[in-house]
C-alpha cells in the first residue's frame, strides 16, 4: 500500500472511532449517552489511535497527525519532501472519517437539540477559554506524544528515495500500536481536561470543516475563533519535542 493511501485510511479510521465515541457519548438516544464520562472518551480515542496505527504502520509508519510528521522531520527522522503529502492525506482522511461519523449517527443528530454537543462530536473546545493557556495545554500534550515517538524511533532517516512507500518505520508505529494507544490514553486522562486534547491539527480542523459543510440539523457555528489553537499548539509541541530530542542526542 502506498504511504499516502495508508495515512488517508489510518487517519480516517482514527476519526471514525474517535469521533464515534464522542457521538455515542454526546448525542441523544444512543446506548452510550446515559453512561458517558471522560474515561469512556479517553479510552475510545486511545483505541481509535490503536486501530489507525495497526492499519497503516507497515506502509507509512502511522503518523496520522501533522504534528507528528513535522516533529519527526524537524528531528531529522523523516524527510521534509514527504511532509506535505503526508499532511494532505491526513487532512483528507480526517474529513472522510468525520463524514462517516455523521452518516453513522445521522438519526441521532436529528433528535439531539444541544448544538454544542453536536459540534463536540467533530472538534474540540476549551473548558475555560484562554487562548494562551489553551495553546500551552495543546503544546504540552503533543510534546508528550511526539517525544515518546522520537525516543522509540531509533536512528533511521526516512527519505523519499524509491517513492512515498519506500520506508515506513518512523511514526506512531515506532512505539507499537498498543504502547502508543497507552500514551494517548495517558495524555487524555491526565492532560485532556483543559482543551479536549486535540494534539493533532488534522483531527480538529478537518472535522470542523466537515461540520461547516454537512447539513446537520440545528447546528451552531463552528467556533472558528478557536480553530487556530488546535493547529498552532500541536505544531509547537511537536517542534519542541524535536528540539529536546536533538539536544538529548548530543549529550
Amino acid at each position: 500500500m502506498d504511504a499516502y493511501v495508508a495515512e488517508f485510511f489510518g487517519t480516517a479510521l482514527l476519526i471514525l472511532i474517535g469521533g464515534g465515541v464522542n457521538a455515542n457519548a454526546s448525542l441523544s438516544k444512543t446506548f452510550g449517552s446515559n453512561d458517558s464520562n471522560w474515561n469512556q472518551i479517553a479510552i475510545g480515542w486511545a483505541l481509535a489511535v490503536y486501530v489507525g496505527v495497526i492499519c497503516s504502520q507497515e506502509a507509512s509508519g502511522a503518523h496520522l497527525n501533522p504534528a507528528v510528521s513535522i516533529g519527526l522531520a524537524a528531528a531529522g527522522k523523516f524527510s521534509w519532501s514527504l511532509v506535505v503529502g503526508y499532511i494532505t492525506a491526513q487532512f483528507l482522511g480526517a474529513f472522510a472519517g468525520a463524514v462517516l461519523v455523521y452518516l453513522f449517527y445521522f438519526q441521532h443528530y436529528a433528535v439531539t437539540t444541544d448544538a454544542d454537543a453536536k459540534l463536540a462530536t467533530f472538534c474540540t473546545s476549551p473548558a475555560i477559554r484562554g487562548y494562551g493557556h489553551n495553546v500551552f495545554g495543546e503544546a504540552i500534550g503533543t510534546f508528550v506524544l511526539v517525544f515518546a515517538v522520537l525516543m522509540a524511533s531509533g536512528a533511521k532517516l526516512i527519505t523519499g528515495d524509491g517513492g512515498a512507500g519506500a520506508s515506513s518505520e518512523i511514526g506512531l508505529g515506532a512505539l507499537g500500536a498498543l504502547p502508543v494507544a497507552l500514551v494517548v490514553f495517558a495524555v487524555g486522562i491526565a492532560l485532556g481536561g483543559t482543551s479536549g486534547y486535540a494534539i493533532n491539527p488534522a483531527r480538529d480542523l478537518a472535522p470542523r470543516c466537515a461540520h461547516a459543510v454537512l447539513p446537520i440539523p440545528g447546528k451552531r457555528n463552528c467556533d472558528w475563533s478557536y480553530a487556530w489553537v488546535p493547529i498552532v499548539g500541536p505544531i509547537i509541541g511537536g517542534a519542541v519535542a524535536a528540539l529536546a530530542y536533538r539536544i538529548i542526542e548530543v549529550i
